[in-house]
């Protein structure tokens, strides 16, 4: 089992001081999806400080649509879990902590600054904390969106970038528009490049059957959340067919964890930690998916920047064959601290913790 986060704290690094604050940050474009769109995104950055001078960050980001509470439930369970972990000792935190399993995002958050304050204490980056061997690159996947009029110049632009993986929002155009306007856009893609698609839950079984017969000619690395009703056996005989992984990602959160990793439906689950309730039980969630033939991909809801980094160090130990989905800084219209990847590369600091310090703007609540 992953140890819990207070277990990998140095002895006496007791959070003394909480603090929150919301944000809202604009969106370049709009972010779509086969249950609507996003403008803007909210959330709130919280802090917790020791006494003798650290101190850690997290983000809490939440998405109903990927899995976590809504933003009114954030805002309730954020304040009592900052409030219960002020002055106690790291013994006592895990019990705080299993508050939040029914708000996973505001969990992730407080997860992270513990995680954060555990990681400077010792003075080593988070990422080494969470995974000793890690290296400090993680390949990532370029962030397309939907086959809108804008895709191809999104496109090229990634291929100028680097990247090497390219996601690909289906299930917001009919289908054979879709499939049509995907069919073009892989003429001109140079050898190697492989498109990740994400129904987002858009497809009937027939429907879906009939999407991955067009596939299979295409240059498909991956197709996440294929059925509007994610049946485990019906997963299954469409995983069977193809040649490609299936990935679960939004309906992970919902699903019976025992039978899926007992009697895997698809070869992939994409983990959002801010759907999860934090790193480590994302990373055990990997480990036991590992044991029963599945791999694991690590995927930003759409945070900001001390989120990205957050997700970024644990995807630092998952090794460099799968991109990751965290390439998504640049739907922010303010993105100065974030992962920028450099040739489809996140390359993360050799700094103690999270190294990133989010901006100070804003006022500051006392837990």
């Amino acid at each position: 089992m992953v140890p819990d986060p207070c277990d990998l704290a140095v002895s006496g690094v007791v959070p003394v001081g909480a603090c929150w604050r919301a944000y809202t940050r604009k969106l370049t474009r709009p972010w779509h999806t086969a249950q609507g769109r996003l403008d803007v995104r909210r959330g709130y950055l919280v802090r917790l400080e020791t006494d003798d001078g650290l101190t850690g960050f997290g983000e809490c980001a939440p998405l109903p649509a990927a899995g976590t509470e809504t933003l009114q439930q954030t805002h309730a369970a954020l304040g009592e879990l900052l409030s219960a972990c002020r002055g106690l000792a790291p013994a006592d935190l895990p019990a705080v902590l299993a508050r939040g399993r029914a708000t996973p995002a505001a969990r992730c958050a407080v997860e992270t600054a513990l995680l954060d304050l555990a990681a400077q204490s010792r003075g080593i980056p988070l990422f080494r904390l969470l995974h000793p061997e890690a290296q400090r690159t993680v390949p990532v996947n370029a962030a397309l969106g939907r086959l809108d009029g804008a895709f191809e110049a999104r496109l090229r632009e990634a291929l100028d970038q680097g990247f090497r993986v390219l996601k690909v929002k289906l299930g917001v155009y009919p289908v054979a528009e879709e499939l049509l306007r995907l069919g073009v856009a892989c003429r001109s893609l140079p050898a190697g490049i492989t498109l990740r698609l994400d129904a987002n839950g858009a497809w009937t079984p027939a429907v879906a059957t009939d999407v991955i017969a067009v596939l299979a000619d295409l240059p498909v690395e991956s197709l996440e959340e294929p059925l509007a009703t994610p049946d485990p056996d019906v997963l299954r005989a469409l995983q069977a067919r193809t040649a490609f992984p299936l990935a679960l990602d939004e309906s992970l959160t919902g699903r019976d964890r025992e039978r899926l990793l007992a009697e895997p439906p698809v070869r992939r689950l994409v983990l959002k930690p801010m759907a999860l309730g934090g790193l480590l039980p994302a990373l055990e969630l990997r480990r036991r998916a590992a044991r029963a033939g599945m791999d694991c991909v690590v995927t930003s809801t759409l945070e900001g920047d001390i989120g990205l980094w957050a997700a970024a160090h644990l995807a630092a130990g998952f090794g460099p064959d799968l991109a990751h989905g965290l390439a998504t800084a640049g739907w922010f219209e303010d993105a100065r601290q974030a992962p920028v990847p450099n040739a489809g590369v996140i390359r993360l600091p050799e700094l103690p913790g999270l190294g990133r310090v989010p901006e100070t703007d804003g006022d500051w609540v006392d837990a």
